[in-house]
């Protein structure tokens, strides 16, 4: 069943940008570029699921439907989904600082519940998809499997099994009613949740790796937005993103009256403030012109400590069948760019 489309945008012009004409497999080794969503509700997770039944990723069958997480307080998660890999689990976060309450869905890798890895933190990948996400995220369904890839990769030694949260993006579908991943004036504070509530929840329930290195963003489209924006906003949470096909200025209505405030949420204008440090890979459809020329503008005017490496997808639309086919080099660049699984 295909999710709602990604928010249309239209593409910024400018002059020439520095053409980078990097290859993924470079990027990887290289320096580092969705939608992000409201609340969140979780499902049985394959660290609860295996810590009940005894055998890592099996699911637990509780009367009720509801699992709460051995390694975390007292929230409840309900399944969402099975996969082939293991169950998705879903909650709802009202967040302490922001008072956001959104949707929040979680996939574990098999190797949390593997009692070989009982005293062990993993890596977190945050993702944002395209579109409004106002109660959905393509991260969750089979238009975007991230999670069967992240498993055959990490049996093949190319990625590291990550622990995967998929929040929603928005409050409201009305485009109007946009909040961009941000504290606007006026409207419920999605930015804080985004940036200090999920994370906060994530590490109270979950074995994370405490340090920043083991902490990423990645989205397409108006999550790309999200992805960068975050990372640039919150270097000190987050050390990669990897904005897929994205654009770079706030454009949502609810700006109106605050044009400083909107500046500030802008990754087009935070790129070039020598701030962040932080690595990113930003990728643009190389069948879309102006994609292209949008994305590889917004790279060369990326000022240090801020590293940017740029991949373009041969022929690619701005689509989610083409995001899909780009999931294994993502998972690739981020396990080169972020620490692994480490024992406490």
């Amino acid at each position: 069943m295909q999710s709602p489309p990604p928010r249309s945008r239209a593409l910024l012009t400018g002059a020439a940008a520095l053409v980078l004409a990097t290859s993924l497999a470079a990027c990887s080794g290289g320096d580092g570029r969705g939608d992000v969503a409201k609340g969140a509700e979780t499902t049985n997770s394959p660290a609860a699921a295996g810590a009940a039944s005894g055998t890592p990723g099996t699911p637990a069958a509780p009367a009720d439907g509801k699992v709460a997480m051995p390694t975390g307080p007292a929230t409840t998660f309900t399944k969402a989904r099975d996969t082939t890999v293991g169950p998705i689990t879903m909650t709802t976060l009202t967040g302490a600082k922001s008072g956001v309450s959104g949707k929040v869905w979680v996939w574990l890798p098999p190797e949390y519940n593997d009692p070989k890895y009982a005293k062990t933190g993993f890596p977190v990948i945050i993702l944002y998809s395209g579109g409004q996400s106002a109660g959905y995220n393509t991260y969750t369904d089979n238009q975007l499997p991230i999670q069967a890839a992240d498993v055959e990769m990490t049996k093949a030694g190319k990625a590291h099994p990550f622990i995967m949260i998929m929040p929603v993006q928005n409050l409201d579908s009305d485009e109007h009613k946009a909040l961009e991943c941000s504290d606007i004036p006026g409207q419920p504070k999605m930015g804080t949740w985004m940036a200090e509530d999920v994370p906060a929840f994530v590490r109270a329930n979950f074995r994370t790796l405490k340090s920043r290195d083991g902490w990423g963003l990645m989205g397409a489209s108006t999550g790309a937005f999200c992805s960068a924006k975050l990372a640039l906003q919150h270097p000190e949470t987050f050390k990669v993103a990897v904005p897929v096909d994205g654009y770079w200025a706030p454009d949502s209505p609810l700006w109106k009256g605050h044009e400083t405030e909107r500046q500030a949420n802008s990754p087009n204008a935070m790129v070039s403030q020598g701030k962040a440090d932080v690595r990113m890979l930003a990728t643009a459809a190389g069948g879309t012109p102006p994609e292209v020329k949008l994305v590889k503008d917004w790279v060369a005017k990326a000022a240090p400590p801020l590293k940017i490496d740029y991949y373009e997808q041969p022929g690619g639309q701005h689509l989610t069948s083409d995001f899909k086919k780009m999931i294994p080099n993502t998972l690739e660049w981020l396990t080169h760019n972020m620490a692994g699984p480490t024992a406490d």
